[in-house]
């Protein structure tokens, strides 16, 4: 089944249309348990930034509790959160699947980020590295980029999904390194690609950094050899960034950030967005962040959300053109 299939199959269940809800009358909020979605199965980036959050929003907004719903790269949970009553109970821990990589990839969107949501804040900006397994004889991006070249067609990488931000940028990869022969393995989630270039059945993978993947890295079970954002991470000094190793405007990052559906009462939103903020100049907060592999993203505001979203499907619609990338 194609992921609009899936898509629309929710849409008929849900209402075909975004239309704005009335809220009901709030005496206090919150007075009941807020759900978080997290539009991925269980495991991954996003899960470690939902159970950082949501155990620290005990204090300032009471129980917090995630519900998993993966599918279509991010869409679907998108998708559920988008058609919720817009009372504030119902969340989206969204990111670059989610939030942008969908809307721009598919021929008829179900859903428009931008229109459809009230931005809350950012909480982290996890990057990207370019791992392989250590039978493979390179140390170096300039060194991995000359085998992919010397080996035409014998190369493979894992990706977490067809349409997902690792897959992006590993054809990105390729498309900056010109290795356009080696092969796209997409996995239902990060854990299994992982898993199976550890176990060498795939060579390369693209993944989110975690502590998983830090720790992978350290024991020397993967080799990093660079990271994909701007500047090199807090949590692996010792990895150079692809544009340090040689490859200009090989830049890739993820983001988790807060949503809720369109028409949800500015008071709330605002409510949500300054807990949130306290808790994220908290140093334990951002310390546990950081060994996770993810970067915080402090003095966050939902205007500020909106312009990170907006400016990052700038940057990347060009890129989908460019690679002929569809996701339905």
């Amino acid at each position: 089944m194609k992921r609009r299939d899936v898509l629309a199959g929710l849409a008929a269940l849900t209402g075909c249309a975004l239309a704005p809800h009335g809220a009901p009358a709030q005496a206090r909020y919150p007075d009941r348990a807020i759900k978080l979605v997290v539009p991925f199965a269980p495991g991954g980036v996003n899960d470690a930034v939902a159970r950082l959050w949501a155990e620290r929003m005990k204090g300032p907004l009471g129980n917090v509790y995630i519900e998993n719903q993966g599918g279509a790269g991010g869409a679907v949970g998108a998708l559920a959160v988008a058609h919720a009553q817009p009372d504030g109970y119902t969340i989206l821990l969204g990111g670059a699947g989610a939030m942008v990589l969908n809307p721009i990839g598919m021929t008829k969107p179900l859903y428009d980020p931008i229109k459809d949501f009230a931005p809350i804040a950012m909480l982290a900006v996890p990057a990207l590295s370019i791992l392989v397994n250590p039978s493979v004889p390179v140390h170096t991006l300039k060194e991995l980029i000359a085998y992919a070249k010397a080996n035409p067609g014998k190369l493979a990488y894992g990706s977490a999904g067809a349409g997902s931000m690792t897959h992006l940028a590993g054809e990105l990869f390729k498309s900056l390194a010109k290795t356009p022969d080696i092969v796209h393995v997409p996995y239902k989630g990060s854990g299994p690609s992982l898993s199976d270039v550890v176990s060498g059945h795939v060579p390369i993978v693209v993944a989110n950094i975690t502590s998983q993947v830090l720790e992978l890295h350290i024991t020397g079970k993967l080799r990093m050899i660079v990271v994909t954002a701007p500047d090199r991470l807090v949590a692996a000094p010792d990895v150079p960034t692809a544009v340090e190793a040689g490859l200009p405007g090989m830049i890739a990052v993820n983001f988790t950030g807060l949503f809720a559906p369109r028409a949800t009462p500015k008071p709330i939103v605002d409510q949500i967005a300054a807990a949130t903020d306290k808790v994220m100049e908290e140093d334990d907060f951002r310390a546990m962040l950081i060994a996770s592999g993810l970067e915080p993203y402090r003095h966050s505001t939902p205007d500020k959300t909106r312009q990170f979203v907006e400016q990052d499907i700038a940057r990347w619609t060009p890129v989908f053109r460019s690679i002929g990338m569809k996701l339905d």
